[in-house]
């Protein structure tokens, strides 16, 4: 899911979500500044996930205006859902798991298909997944992958969560802030799976963590490209737009796989059930399914698009990613478990 400034943290506790409504129902809401009417759209989104001129381009084709509004975290996201009056928003962006998650509380709306003629556009090895097994609620949007970026006039590979241990990185390392992507990278590397609960099994991830501890100079999952860009680390887990950007200001950095696997994040189109704008919020995921928008918004964020024509990468590259990555998962209850060890991560 951005350099998207992703992109995406998963599963907050009842109580943390609690206490964040309370900020978040402060917080800026796309403008509202204007009366409502029929052509008026209201979307939330990922920070610095979708360029401007695509919006002010829907908005002239359409005659829609768009009151676009933004997030940093799928738990952000929950919050200002759960705190709003239903109709605040209309159009969401969450990542797979959260879906799943929103489905589980009826927020959302069944998708038209009859309206999303552009539908036609996106590659099947993106549809059907787990977490929307018909696409009855969301199709994709963008697929996020967590990947190694380091500096090769510093280190000759990184290819495993070990190689993160590596004594001269003391200082040295920035990794996503993201409990859950963070947290299930620590249970791969421990030979589990990244969904894992089993408190032996989130210990093991502890333990493996606070070996690598020393070597962490920041957590961040807004622009952790910046980090390498200024050259104040030479080794992190990004996410895979964040790398491919950082690259292109330097190509002395390399982008590599963590060989105990790596998390996936889709990010989706959904409709809220509350939504008083059915028709204006699909006419605007329709808009951005054709393939010349596709390819704008991929051009500034380099997140890989499931829009066959917009493919970076062939479909048996695609299969291997789709294969060897994992998804969050809602792991219902035990989140808390998730909750306190992250405390202790941090």
């Amino acid at each position: 899911m951005k350099l998207l400034e992703k992109l995406k943290t998963p599963l907050l506790s009842l109580t943390a979500i609690g206490l964040v409504i309370i900020i978040v129902a402060l917080a800026t809401r796309p403008r509202a500044t204007e009366p409502e009417t029929a052509n008026t759209l209201n979307v939330l989104n990922w920070t610095s996930y979708i360029p401007s001129e695509i919006i002010k381009d829907f908005e002239a084709e359409s005659g829609i205006k768009v009151n676009y509004g933004t997030y940093s975290s799928n738990e952000e996201l929950l919050a200002k859902l759960v705190s709003s009056s239903d109709g605040t928003y209309d159009v969401v962006f969450p990542s797979d798991y959260m879906v799943d998650l929103l489905i589980s509380k009826d927020l959302l709306a069944p998708l038209d298909h009859s309206k999303l003629p552009n539908e036609a556009n996106l590659n099947p090895l993106f549809l059907n997944q787990p977490y929307d097994t018909a696409n009855k609620y969301s199709l994709p949007f963008l697929l996020a992958t967590t990947v190694f970026l380091y500096d090769s006039t510093k280190l000759d590979r990184l290819t495993s969560y070990k190689d993160l241990q590596d004594p001269s990185l003391v200082n040295n390392l920035v990794l996503l802030d993201d409990q859950r992507i963070i947290i299930g990278a620590m249970l791969q590397a421990t030979g589990h799976d990244m969904n894992d609960a089993h408190a032996d099994h989130l210990q093991d991830s502890l333990d493996f963590f606070n070996q690598i501890k020393p070597n962490i100079k920041a957590f961040d999952s807004d622009s952790p490209k910046t980090f390498f860009i200024t050259k104040e680390v030479d080794a992190g887990l990004v996410w895979n737009a964040e790398a491919t950007l950082a690259v292109e200001e330097n190509p002395d950095l390399k982008i590599s796989y963590p060989a105990e696997g790596f998390a996936l994040s889709m990010d989706n189109y959904v409709i809220l059930k509350g939504s008083r704008h059915q028709d204006a919020a699909h006419a605007f995921i329709n808009y951005l399914l054709r393939n010349d928008v596709s390819q704008k918004i991929v051009d500034e964020y380099p997140y890989l698009s499931p829009n066959k024509s917009v493919a970076s990468l062939p479909d048996a590259e695609l299969t291997q990613i789709l294969e060897n990555g994992s998804y969050v998962k809602n792991v219902g209850a035990d989140i808390k478990a998730f909750d306190k060890l992250w405390a202790k991560y941090k």
